[in-house]
């Protein structure tokens, strides 16, 4: 069912608000766009399914946001975190409480990141048509085979969240799962502080002056794309930022000879008022400037010792079913062969249940790999 009228969006939610749990997904375009432009939201109870046009002229959507805002209903998505930012951007809240199916789904022995359309095979018995996978959700009307594409999301997912919950309990791992989908309530996740991105810019051998040009071009370049809406790398691309901040241009000249910077935008109004924010990061005060992160030196000679912790890994992880990355990583493995008891996650709670404790004795030469036919095992040193 399609909804494109407030009254219809206010009905379903209620009905939906005395349910134990809803199915959620979203659909959306932001090629052209900083913001995404929220352009169907599916949601299904155990009996009911619809897609609500948020597109539809002088639709009312609170109803739907107090819905994802009441916590006495959960919210069951696949893959959360972008569905959740998109939420919260139109409604300035947080949806909650969560439970992210492929994050169980993991827990459960189906993979590293198991696709949706991989646990619809092997949980609900059905192929997805992929035909409206890459279609343009803003334009309109929507066909009927869009919005049955649609809502087929959201129904598939209640079969796969019972499923998944059935075999949590069974093997006692509920707890697991509902820890591993901890960040997903964290505000910072979605509502991110623009004045923190330039960590995410890439800069080789910083020095404090650098990171702090980078720091107030990164925010301007984010505001800038706010405010016109755009994406921010139309704005300025991250290897632009960062030669700007490593060689910290003056003037319109100096600016436009910077890679990735042409011209129009050196001698524009980008250009001057991205100059000011140089300066800005040039005049502040050396106490004021921030540190680089301190990089851990160059590990070598411990490759071996690694590859014998990726074996213990596999083996391990092919036992209890569940997928080796959420163990662990190769940074982790890393740390674990070089360090007496580095604090990393595969260390602690179930993961060091499961294989922390054997990797630690693996390195003390305590315990050894051994083959067993085409298979391997766990034997006493």
């Amino acid at each position: 069912m399609l909804i494109t009228n407030s009254a219809d969006v206010a009905d379903f939610c209620a009905i939906a608000a005395k349910s134990d749990f809803i199915t959620v997904d979203t659909e959306f375009v932001r090629e052209k766009t900083y913001w995404p432009i929220l352009c169907l939201i599916q949601v299904a109870t155990r009996d009911e399914a619809v897609a609500i046009d948020p597109l539809a002229n002088g639709l009312d959507l609170e109803p739907l946001y107090d819905l994802m805002r009441n916590t006495k209903v959960l919210k069951v998505f696949h893959s959360a975190s972008q569905d959740m930012q998109i939420l919260f951007n139109a409604s300035g809240g947080m949806v909650e409480p969560v439970f992210d199916t492929q994050i169980a789904a993991m827990v459960s022995g189906y993979g590293d990141q198991p696709a949706y359309a991989t646990l619809v095979q092997r949980i609900v018995g059905e192929t997805i048509d992929k035909r409206s996978q890459m279609t343009d959700w803003s334009r309109r009307p929507l066909t009927e085979h869009q919005v049955e594409y649609a809502i087929g999301d959201v129904t598939h997912l209640t079969h796969i969240y019972d499923k998944l919950v059935s075999e949590l309990e069974k093997s006692d791992r509920v707890s697991w799962a509902h820890e591993e989908m901890g960040h997903l309530r964290n505000k910072d996740l979605y509502d991110v502080d623009p004045r923190e991105l330039w960590r995410k810019v890439r800069l080789r051998r910083p020095s404090r002056r650098a990171l702090a040009v980078l720091r107030e071009i990164t925010e301007w370049r984010e505001l800038s794309a706010q405010r016109r809406d755009i994406p921010k790398g139309w704005v300025c691309r991250d290897e632009a930022l960062a030669e700007i901040a490593l060689n910290t241009p003056q003037t319109s000249a100096a600016l436009e000879r910077v890679r990735g910077v042409n011209e129009r935008f050196a001698n524009g109004r980008d250009g001057k008022s991205l100059l000011e924010a140089v300066r800005i990061g040039l005049e502040l005060p050396d106490d004021k400037c921030p540190d680089p992160e301190k990089g851990r030196p160059p590990i070598r000679g411990h490759e071996t010792l690694v590859a014998l912790l990726q074996a213990l890994l596999k083996l391990r992880c092919d036992e209890n079913g569940v997928a080796a990355q959420m163990v662990a990583n190769r940074k982790e493995l890393d740390r674990i062969a070089t360090e007496e008891e580095p604090d990393v996650r595969t260390l602690s709670g179930w993961r060091r249940e499961i294989y922390g404790n054997d990797a630690i004795a693996l390195k003390k030469g305590e315990i050894a790999l051994t083959a067993d036919g085409l298979s391997v095992r766990v034997v006493p040193a």
